[in-house]
């Protein structure tokens, strides 16, 4: 009844049976004729053909929820038998917003390459809520995220402490008499706003214009929260989805952006803007690394864990 499950769930993946046979490498018609085939051992459709998007019926859904529960015991015997042979190849499927592919991912796998050469690595980038799904439903090993997760399956480990700094445009006259408060690019990467250089009171700067992320991004939320705190309605331009773009909103003249000490530190130091420390709770925050509980992680996954987890 399940042989070849991976053809349902590749069209459930898919949501189409042309994308799906084309991901495979097999034919349309070919394809179709092994889903009828699994359709006729069931005595029920799989597939809501007339719905677009595909959509599953009933029966498909829960043929679904045990095709992937059996992908994931197969795949968890896989790395328990190259685990035992004790030879560290395989594949780590590792998952970040691509905030954290492009600026943390790439150095860790270059790092960890170094000594273990013979790991492969899927990187995929998508936002938080569809990577904790890949990640419960056992798709993925190991999701790079500042995000706090209240899903008990989920495990998190300490990658990285982190601060949201504010990055405001230089022409902003605002920024006349703040002098012990602004900082350039590499004070940020000599750690001068954790010790050095005093915090500034967000109501400073109550009638410039920002430029946000959304409340469904963790810095969103944790601004609307900064604001709240010291009583500021903010002057809000617009809304986006990622930091980097926001950032450059605030490069560009436009507007004052939240902006994480991770990223400042990861971009060249010239940047047309001054940056400030906020002293307040909901500017300190850490990256982790999530894992699924119960779930048999690979040597390989369990090393990079380890070599990538903040000693307490």
């Amino acid at each position: 009844m399940f042989k070849n499950k991976e053809y349902v769930l590749a069209i459930y993946r898919e949501k189409s049976f042309t994308k799906a046979a084309e991901a495979l490498f097999v034919s349309q018609p070919s394809l179709s004729a092994s889903v009828k085939r699994i359709e006729q051992k069931i005595s029920e459709p799989i597939f809501d053909r007339s719905s677009n998007p595909l959509k599953l019926t009933e029966v498909g859904e829960e043929y679904v929820r045990c095709a992937i529960e059996i992908e994931e015991m197969e795949k968890n015997f896989e790395r328990y038998v190259s685990d035992h042979t004790k030879l560290l190849k395989g594949t780590i499927r590792i998952g970040g917003s691509s905030f954290f592919s492009s600026l943390i991912l790439p150095k860790l796998i270059r790092d960890f390459n170094e000594n273990y050469p013979q790991i492969k690595f899927e990187i995929y980038e998508d936002n938080t809520k569809n990577l904790m799904n890949k990640l419960s439903n056992g798709e993925l090993d190991i999701v790079v995220d500042n995000t706090i997760n209240e899903d008990e399956n989920i495990l998190a480990s300490v990658f990285l402490p982190e601060r949201i700094l504010l990055a405001v445009p230089k022409s902003f006259k605002v920024n006349d008499g703040l002098e012990k408060y602004k900082m350039e690019g590499d004070d940020v990467k000599l750690n001068k706003h954790l010790s050095d250089i005093p915090s500034v009171d967000l109501s400073v700067f109550k009638d410039q214009p920002f430029v946000l992320l959304n409340p469904e991004n963790d810095t969103g939320k944790r601004a609307l929260k900064l604001f709240k705190k010291c009583g500021v309605l903010p002057n809000v331009l617009f809304k986006l989805d990622q930091q980097v773009t926001a950032f450059n909103v605030a490069c560009a003249g436009m507007a004052i952006s939240f902006v994480s000490d991770t990223l400042v530190k990861g971009l060249n130091s010239e940047r047309e803007v001054y940056y400030y420390s906020i002293s307040d709770k909901q500017a300190e925050r850490n990256i982790y690394l999530y894992q699924k509980k119960n779930h048999y992680l690979s040597l390989a996954s369990r090393y990079f864990i380890e070599r990538n987890t903040l000693k307490q």
